[in-house]
């Protein structure tokens, strides 16, 4: 294991129990004012010895109370700054000397300042600094110019920037910490809303598929019901169509739910969505089941984008299975398709009339809300709306690129 390693490991150990890293600190502070106890700065004129001078008693005593009182310096900072200071001014009063109780001072100075804001820092430091210089300076046994005076303005000074030096590196790894958690949470939510249009967007191809068949499916049967007596080749000819009609069903459903699977799954279709190049046989399913429709188209053949095609096919699918369900037996419809510059033009246009009598079971308007959704996602315009004179006319324009989303002219039938 490295040396980095190491103090990796310590230093989350001392984080993880922060009263065992004080009481060790502490040990270190009463080590320290021990030592500096026994050192006389001026006992030579070579320089300073040691052990030429010896704490009183009470020096001991007074050392001793600042070191415990380190032990509470996260707890209760000023009140452990406070007491260490009196200390101080006791020992720079009084005959205790040596006694360097200015140590822990430093110490919980240094830990005030980290805890507090800057203003509190600026108003306890220079009045810890003023108070305990100015009384070394006009009580102390030296000169007032002397180093040790000079010593303790220095020292506090340096705690408190310290102090305020790591408490202003704290607080912008806290903010750039901040600041990752708030961009993780933004990206888990853009993931989550774009499962939800996604969703979305597989529910409305469900819809379309199902609706659309299961309406083929039901002429169909009805006119075999209508005719199974009387012209069984006519009702074996509806089932056919039943049959045709619900084979595409299950083959389209299997391909939109293709899109949930993963890489890797097993029966994975390969059989491309739906688009504009099936609309004759679209519209052949139609024309089978009773509705005569005319196609004009002007696009030429030309290529549309995956989304755009695919929402053209839907767009034709729903508002014909409309028609096929509300305009009556009689209704005819007309399809076109146009290329418009960078556009392509959907129209659906039928002259049928509602049947008298019982109103349908309402079926929730699903079909042109999905009809709007499709094309409000891509940035296009969707109109529908009764004809002047009878019918209906359902038009779609859709961008070639992605634009901005435009809202829909008129409101569903």
């Amino acid at each position: 294991m490295t040396r980095t390693h190491l103090a990796t490991r310590l230093r989350d150990r001392l984080r993880d129990h922060p009263l065992a890293f004080d009481a060790a600190l502490a040990g270190g502070v009463l080590v320290a004012m021990i030592a500096a106890s026994f050192t006389d700065p001026h006992g030579s004129a070579t320089g300073p010895t040691f052990g030429d001078r010896v704490p009183t008693l009470l020096g001991v005593g007074m050392m001793l109370a600042a070191a415990v009182a380190l032990i509470l310096r996260r707890r209760r900072p000023f009140a452990v700054l406070a007491f260490t200071s009196a200390l101080a001014l006791v020992e720079l009063l009084g005959e205790t000397r040596p006694a360097p109780v200015t140590i822990g001072v430093v110490v919980a100075l240094y830990t005030v300042a980290s805890r507090t804001d800057r203003p509190t820092t600026w108003r306890v430091g220079l009045a810890t600094m003023t108070v305990l210089a100015v009384a070394a300076m006009a009580f102390g046994p030296t000169p007032w110019y002397a180093q040790e005076n000079l010593g303790v303005f220095a020292w506090t000074g340096m705690a408190a920037a310290a102090g305020d030096a790591v408490r202003s590196r704290r607080a912008f790894v806290d903010a750039i910490r901040e600041r990752a958690e708030r961009a993780e949470r933004t990206r888990e939510e853009e993931a989550r809303r774009r499962v939800a249009e996604e969703r979305l967007r597989i529910a409305r191809d469900l819809h379309d598929v199902v609706a659309h068949h299961i309406a083929l499916v039901n002429v169909q049967a009805g006119v075999a019901a209508h005719v199974m007596d009387k012209r069984p080749d006519q009702a074996k000819e509806a089932l056919a169509h039943v049959r045709e009609a619900s084979r595409s069903a299950l083959d389209e459903l299997r391909v939109t739910v293709g899109l949930l699977r993963q890489s890797g799954d097993p029966a994975a279709p390969t059989e491309p969505a739906p688009g504009l190049a099936l609309l004759d046989g679209l519209l052949a399913g139609f024309r089978k089941a009773g509705l005569p429709v005319s196609l004009a188209r002007t696009d030429g053949g030309h290529q549309l984008p995956s989304a755009v095609d695919l929402a053209a096919y839907r767009i034709v699918q729903e508002a014909l299975t409309n028609v096929r369900k509300h305009a009556g037996p009689d209704a005819r419809a007309e399809v076109s398709v146009v290329l418009v510059g960078r556009t392509v033009e959907i129209t659906v246009l039928d002259d049928g009339v509602p049947q008298p009598g019982p109103a349908p079971e309402p079926s929730g308007g699903h079909g042109l809300l999905g009809m709007r959704e499709r094309v409000t996602a891509l940035g296009g315009v969707l109109t529908a709306a009764p004809r002047y004179g009878g019918g209906f006319r359902v038009q779609a324009i859709l961008p070639l690129t992605p634009g901005t989303a435009r809202e829909p002219g008129e409101d569903d039938r």
